[in-house]
């Protein structure tokens, strides 16, 4: 029964899992073993070699399952051929009559269904490439005629820059996708022409680089125009001459062909038509010297006649000068306009005048370029002109400053002003035209000095002092042309702590217990000071405080014999220089009234020791009455004899002198 349930159930499950309708999509049982690439016949070949790509790939799968390969062949990472077969052979890739662009890096793919693998790449390099062929539409041309030119890369493919030559001079560079670039050459100049080509085609990062093309030779035969330029006078010319200048054309008879003329003189036009002749004149000047130009224009062909002018100057352009050189508002001052030479042989001295502009600016004239006044507040802009024979000439600009006066100078300090250190004293005045010059005075010597010339700078002394009342005796004093004081300097001296105290109160060999102790500290130097007291052994201090007195204590209130001890303190001001006292020795003695006590406890004692031994001497007395006081005498006995004693008695004679006590 449990068998049949068995059957039953595994044929339902079967039954559901192969229902009508539905493919059962087995996955394939392989591996890729390995790809390769190779090159045939070899990966260096000479151009128009046949090359073949192989790529082999080792797949093992279970049983005689067909696997459907998918195969890529790229090149420099770039897919240049793909198919798809059953087939286990391996994949042929032809390169027919190979040349430069087909070199690269090449790598092989292999797909099978979710599996993939790449080959190792082989680098195909193919030597080699065909001479250019450059081809002209015309042999012979007329200047300025335009030739068209076509360069030829034979078999090659790619990318290809074209570069074209005339007389070996490279004159244009064409990149194109094609084996083949045209462009358009224009001869400017008459004569024979060679032309040839040349080619680079590109596989990056490569580039290969072909031999030079066939020499065409091209004759360029002139047009029968020329530009004539004439310039009047011919000789020696001078400022104020008229020039008389014309640019004209000379052509052949008969011939009406379309020209245009241009007269210039640098960068300035002077005159321009299609007539066949210009006429310019002008007065000339110390700016006509130069190159002049008379162009023709011919269509496409430019022909040019150069001449050069050399004028010479009547006079100089003139120079604006003042004495003195620097001023004060309301000072007196003297301008000068003079041109420092003149062409004697056409102008005389006398003949050169002299004006002043602003016309209106205060000043008046002294004699033939001299001009006399104040200085204004404010700075003022003069220019002078020169004037001879209608010709002018008008200096640079002056521009005149007047100096403000310096103001009365601030001195102060930049740091602490600790006695016997180094420190800086600055002098600056608020107003003042630079450059201004700083000079430190001690009781009105001068002990250094400082010049600013621009505003960030600064006049910074470093001194030195070593009593405290030197610091009032410096001044500064500022200089620009006018002088100015500060005042004396003012500034809080400090003097370093020295000769550092400890004193005790009760004296050394007066302290007991019980007492108050009082531990002052003193120093001499400038205050607030910082006391610090320390007992020997200890790092950190018993009590530290701040006063704005030379000396102050530290109370140590009902000594104890444990207060005993070294101390010492430590005292520090401004000056940050910190100095201790010597080490005292503190001896805490026992108290007064405890000695006291000490003496009559042991007096006492003492009295009743000895009470009790004369009492009980007394009571050995009374139990021997023979005893006479007299030694070694006994009643009713013989001195010299002892025996008659007791004989306790006698074993007790060596107490007879404390007994006496």
């Amino acid at each position: 029964m449990g068998r049949l349930t068995l059957i039953l159930l595994t044929s339902t499950l079967l039954s559901s899992y192969f229902h009508p309708g539905r493919v059962v999509d087995a996955q394939s049982i392989f591996t890729i073993r390995e790809v390769s690439l190779s090159m045939e016949p070899s990966n260096d070949v000479p151009r128009d070699t046949n090359v073949t790509v192989r790529c082999r790939a080792v797949v093992s799968s279970l049983g005689q399952e067909v696997l459907n390969r998918q195969y890529t062949i790229l090149k420099d990472r770039v897919q240049v051929y793909t198919k798809t077969t059953t087939s286990s052979e391996d994949l042929l890739y032809p390169l027919p009559m190979a040349r430069a662009f087909n070199s690269g890096k090449y790598t092989c793919q292999i797909a099978i269904e979710d599996k993939r693998e790449v080959s190792k790449y082989q680098k195909l390099t193919v030597t080699g490439l065909s001479k250019p062929e450059l081809h002209l539409n015309k042999a012979v041309v007329n200047e300025g005629e335009e030739v068209t030119v076509r360069c030829t890369a034979p078999g090659e493919t790619g990318s290809i820059i074209f570069y074209f030559y005339e007389d070996s001079k490279e004159i244009k560079e064409e990149q194109v996708s094609s084996n083949y670039a045209e462009t358009k050459i224009r001869f400017t100049s008459t004569g024979i022409h060679k032309c040839h080509c040349a080619y680079t085609v590109v596989v990056v990062p490569d580039a290969f680089r072909s031999e030079q093309s066939n020499i065409v030779t091209v004759s360029v035969k002139e047009i029968p125009y020329t530009p004539v330029l004439e310039i009047l006078p011919i000789y020696k010319i001078y400022e104020g001459d008229t020039l008389d200048i014309s640019c004209s054309l000379r052509r052949p008879q008969y011939n009406s062909q379309s020209t245009q003329l241009i007269l210039s003189q640098g960068t300035q036009l002077l005159s321009s038509g299609t007539k066949d002749k210009l006429n310019h004149s002008l007065v000339a000047l110390a700016k006509h010297s130069g190159e002049f130009e008379c162009r023709l224009e011919i269509g496409n062909v430019v022909k040019v006649a150069k001449k050069n002018v050399s004028v010479t100057e009547l006079f100089s352009l003139p120079t604006l000068t003042m004495s003195p050189v620097e001023v004060f508002p309301r000072e007196p001052l003297t301008l000068i306009c003079k041109s420092e030479s003149l062409a004697s042989e056409r102008l005389h001295k006398e003949e050169l005048t002299y004006t002043l502009e602003p016309s209106d600016a205060y000043l008046i004239p002294r004699g033939a370029g001299v001009f006399q006044g104040k200085a204004l507040n404010a700075d003022f802009n003069y220019t002078c002109t020169a004037t001879a024979k209608g010709i002018m000439k008008q200096s640079k600009i002056l521009t005149v400053r007047p100096k403000l006066p310096v103001s009365a100078p601030k001195i102060t300090v930049l740091s602490k002003v600790i006695l016997g250190r180094p420190f800086e004293i600055l002098c600056n005045s608020s107003t003042g035209t630079l450059p201004i010059n700083y000079t430190l005075l001690h009781d009105y010597m001068p002990m250094d000095m400082i010049t600013v010339k621009q505003p960030y700078e600064e006049a910074r002394f470093t001194v030195t002092i070593t009593r405290t009342d030197d610091i009032s005796k410096y001044i500064c004093q500022a200089n620009n042309g006018r002088k100015e004081l500060s005042r004396r300097l003012d500034a809080t001296v400090i003097v370093p702590l020295s000769h550092p105290t400890l004193t005790v109160v009760p004296t050394l060999g007066e302290i007991y217990e019980g007492d108050h102790l009082y531990l002052i500290c003193g120093v001499q130097g400038t205050p607030p000071v910082t006391f610090k007291w320390y007992r020997v052994g200890n790092e950190n201090p018993l009590y530290s405080t701040t006063s704005n007195s030379n000396n102050t204590d530290y109370q140590v209130k009902d000594l104890a014999k444990h207060h005993s001890g070294m101390y010492f303190c430590e005292a520090i001001n401004p000056a940050n220089t910190a100095v201790g006292s010597n080490p005292v020795t503190i001896e805490v003695r026992m108290a007064l009234w405890k000695k006291a006590l000490i003496g009559g406890i042991c007096l006492l004692v003492l009295a009743v020791l000895a009470l009790l031994f004369v009492l009980y001497y007394r009571s050995k007395r009374g139990a021997a009455p023979l005893y006479d006081r007299t030694e070694g005498r006994v009643t009713n006995g013989t001195r010299d004899s002892v025996a008659s004693l007791p004989a306790d008695f006698s074993n007790r004679s060596s107490y007879s002198i404390p007994a006496t006590v």
